[in-house]
C-alpha cells in the first residue's frame, strides 16, 4: 500500500507535447481558429493529462466525501448537524441532486462516510471513517496531523481502486454541515485573504449569523496559527476530513494521469491545499463551475483553475463539476468527430 510521499512523487506535470498535438488537431478542424473556446481549452488540457488526442471517458465518477465539524457547536450553520448522516443515506438511495445529474451524464456516484459522527450502515457505502467529526477548530485543530494523512490517503487510494476498475474520470463532491466555514479559514491562510471577504452564507444563514461566522474563523487561526508553508498542518488545524479526503481524490487521480473536475467552494478548498502540495496536480484539475458562496472566486484565483459555468448554484455534492462531465465528453467528440478541412474538402481561410 502506498504512502502519501509516494502519491505525491508520482505526481508529474502534464505532457505538454501532447497538448501541443491536440492544438494542431484542432486547427485542422472545419472551424475557425479557437472558435470552439473553452472547449477546446479542455480538450488540450484532457490531452495533456491523458496522453490521448481523442480520449474516451467509458466510466465517470463523482467521489462524495462525507464528514462532521465540531465547529458546528459555535452555531454556525442554518442546518443541525444530524444533516449530515441524512443525506448520506439520500445519496446512497438516489434521491440527491447529484444522484439525479450523475444520471444525467451517466457517472455513478461513489458515497464515502470518512468521518461522519454517526453510525452509518448500508450496502453501497463506502466506509472509511478515520474518526468521529473533526474537533471544534475554534478551540484547537480539527485534526492530528496523523489523521489528515490518514484522510488523504482514503481519496488517493479510492481513486486507485476505481481507475483499477475501468474509471478515468473524477469529480469531487462533499456533505459536511459546517464545512463552508472549514474551507473559508483554510482560503484565509492559504490564500491570503481576510475572513470578511472569505466566509459568505454556507446553507443560507442571516446577517448576525453571518458576523458571528467570521468571528468563529478569526478564532480559529488564531487559537490554532497554522504555519503557511505547511499545508499539511493548515488542513489538520482548521480544515475538515472530507476536505482531507478529496485532496487525496484530486493528487490521487495526478498520480494516475486521470482528470479530476473540482466542483464549488469545498472542493476548491481542497483543490488549494493540493495545490500547494504539489503545484503540478493544478494541470490536472479542471474547474466546473463558479458558485454563488462569496468566497469562491478568491479561491478559483488562489488555485488557478477557471471554471466553466456561471449557474449560481451553491449546492456542494458535486452538482456543478457532474454538469461538466457532459461538457468534457462534447470536447472529446469534437476531437474524434469533427471533419477537417482535408477530409471535408473545405477551403481553409486566410
Amino acid at each position: 500500500m502506498k504512502n502519501l510521499q509516494e502519491v505525491l512523487m508520482n505526481i508529474n506535470p502534464i505532457d505538454e507535447t501532447q497538448v501541443e498535438a491536440a492544438q494542431r488537431h484542432l486547427d485542422s478542424l472545419t472551424k475557425p481558429p479557437g472558435s470552439l473556446g473553452k472547449l477546446e481549452n479542455i480538450a488540450r488540457q484532457v490531452a495533456g493529462i491523458t496522453g490521448e488526442i481523442k480520449p474516451v471517458f467509458h466510466k465517470k465518477s463523482v467521489i462524495v466525501m462525507a464528514g462532521d465539524h465540531g465547529v458546528c457547536a459555535e452555531g454556525i450553520s442554518a442546518f443541525p448537524q444530524e444533516v449530515t448522516p441524512q443525506m448520506v443515506m439520500n445519496f446512497l438511495s438516489g434521491g440527491a441532486a447529484v444522484n439525479v445529474l450523475a444520471r444525467h451524464v451517466g457517472a455513478d456516484v461513489v458515497c464515502v462516510d470518512i468521518g461522519v459522527n454517526a453510525e452509518l450502515s448500508h450496502p453501497d457505502l463506502v466506509s472509511r471513517k478515520v474518526r468521529m467529526g473533526t474537533a471544534n477548530m475554534a478551540v484547537g485543530a480539527a485534526m492530528t496531523r496523523e489523521e489528515t494523512e490518514q484522510a488523504i490517503m482514503v481519496g488517493a487510494q479510492l481513486v486507485d481502486e476505481l481507475v483499477d476498475k475501468g474509471y478515468s474520470l473524477f469529480a469531487t463532491g462533499e456533505m459536511g454541515i459546517g464545512n463552508t466555514t472549514a474551507s473559508a479559514a483554510l482560503l484565509c491562510v492559504l490564500g491570503g485573504i481576510s475572513a470578511e471577504e472569505a466566509v459568505g452564507r454556507g446553507t443560507g444563514i442571516d446577517d448576525e449569523r453571518l458576523s458571528h461566522k467570521i468571528e468563529v474563523v478569526k478564532r480559529a487561526i488564531a487559537v490554532n496559527a497554522p504555519q503557511v508553508d505547511d499545508p499539511l498542518d493548515v488542513l489538520a488545524k482548521v480544515g475538515g476530513l472530507e476536505i482531507a479526503g478529496l485532496v487525496g481524490v484530486i493528487l490521487g487521480a495526478a498520480s494516475r494521469r486521470c482528470p479530476v473536475v473540482i466542483d464549488g467552494f469545498i472542493s476548491s478548498a481542497a483543490a488549494l491545499v493540493a495545490s500547494k502540495l504539489v503545484p503540478a496536480s493544478i494541470g490536472y484539475m479542471i474547474g466546473s463551475h463558479q458558485s454563488m458562496e462569496q468566497g469562491h472566486a478568491l479561491m478559483l484565483g488562489a488555485v488557478g483553475i477557471i471554471p466553466m459555468l456561471h449557474m449560481d448554484m451553491r449546492l456542494g455534492e458535486g452538482t456543478g463539476a457532474v454538469l461538466a462531465f457532459s461538457l468534457i465528453d462534447a470536447a472529446g467528440k469534437i476531437m474524434s468527430e469533427m471533419a477537417t478541412f482535408e477530409s471535408a474538402g473545405v477551403s481553409r481561410g486566410e
